[in-house]
């Protein structure tokens, strides 16, 4: 069975967020203050989760990524993963973290059956890493990605959110870290989420991330066969490893888009910077699961052609990125 869009894509891909709730406090997804704490009532309980992706794959997703705020903080999150894994169907179960308590959890996320890890990781100096997160210790994080490695899980691929005059002068320094341990690093535009104030002056067109990359190592595309989701893959023809680059905002990769969103609190999204959403929560505490998937291929009918968003212009709902699911 295959779950398709009014404009005949096929949508295979589900993030589902458990909580919008992180122990970092990063510039580009939530403000200094963090952001106000959800009622408990207002967050979906683990079994409505699991819910949601049983009647997503069963209408045809393949492959759920777990997102937050950050996943690893909810109470529970091993033995949800499990379950989740479990899931008759599902190809894929792949999970994004800020790395922060990856150390201590990296056997027990293979154990539960992750096959994947996605890290977000903006710097490569402490004191860079530490003034974009808030506070965050770098030592942590690659503390947590040499562990996921030690117990058997593939390198997590690195998520870099390039932001000019912050970190972009590490671009290189990040290319030269995929060489040397022959993963994969992802080179992300600044997305303006939440269209603060001087929010282009940070952005950096994934073209000029490519040429930086490409004017000190040559590079073939990765011919990922689309396993790399929105971002231009390429390797190095001399070195293992590779890079990727997702142009959300200057190159969109909207035609070839096959994901739907749910965030923490159950309201389902079928683009990140589109205003329409519907809210499963009623549904699910109706106790009707037909009546779910009803409503979800219903709403997939509805994800637009593509967002409107330009480096120079960005006319959505100002959002945080943990409320949504980044």
């Amino acid at each position: 069975m295959k779950l398709m869009d009014a404009h005949g894509r096929t949508i295979s891909y589900l993030r589902l967020s458990v909580t919008d709730r992180c122990n970092l406090r990063c510039s580009y997804c939530m403000p200094e203050a963090g952001i106000a704490k959800s009622p408990h009532a207002d967050i979906l309980r683990f079994e409505e989760l699991e819910q949601i992706a049983e009647i997503a794959v069963s209408l045809g997703i393949e492959k759920v990524r777990i997102t937050g705020g950050e996943p690893l903080v909810r109470k529970g999150i091993v033995p949800f993963l499990g379950r989740i894994s479990a899931i008759h169907g599902l190809n894929h179960l792949v999970l994004t973290t800020n790395g922060i308590r990856l150390a201590e959890l990296a056997a027990d996320l293979a154990d539960a059956g992750v096959q994947r890890l996605n890290v977000s990781l903006d710097s490569l100096r402490p004191d860079t890493f530490r003034a974009i997160t808030r506070g965050g210790e770098l030592a942590a994080v690659l503390r947590g990605v040499d562990a996921a490695v030690a117990v058997g899980l593939p390198h997590p691929k690195l998520n870099m959110v390039v932001m000019k005059g912050v970190n972009d002068g590490e671009i290189v320094d990040f290319a030269l870290l995929a060489r040397e341990r022959g993963c994969t690093v992802r080179f992300i535009e600044y997305m303006p989420a939440g269209r603060v104030e001087g929010w282009r002056e940070r952005f950096l067109p994934g073209e000029e991330i490519y040429h930086r990359i490409a004017s000190r190592f040559d590079l073939l595309p990765s011919g990922d066969g689309g396993t790399a989701g929105p971002a231009k893959g390429y390797r190095f023809c001399d070195a293992p490893g590779g890079i990727g680059i997702i142009s959300a905002v200057s190159g969109h990769f909207c035609a070839g888009c096959n994901r739907i969103r749910v965030t923490a609190r159950g309201i389902a999204r079928s683009c990140l910077f589109a205003d329409d959403a519907l809210d499963l929560k009623p549904l699910l505490r109706e106790g009707n699961r037909d009546d779910v998937a009803a409503a979800l291929r219903r709403f997939v009918l509805t994800k637009p052609g593509h967002h409107r968003m330009t480096p120079g212009e960005a006319h959505h709902t100002p959002f945080t990125m943990a409320g949504i699911g980044g």
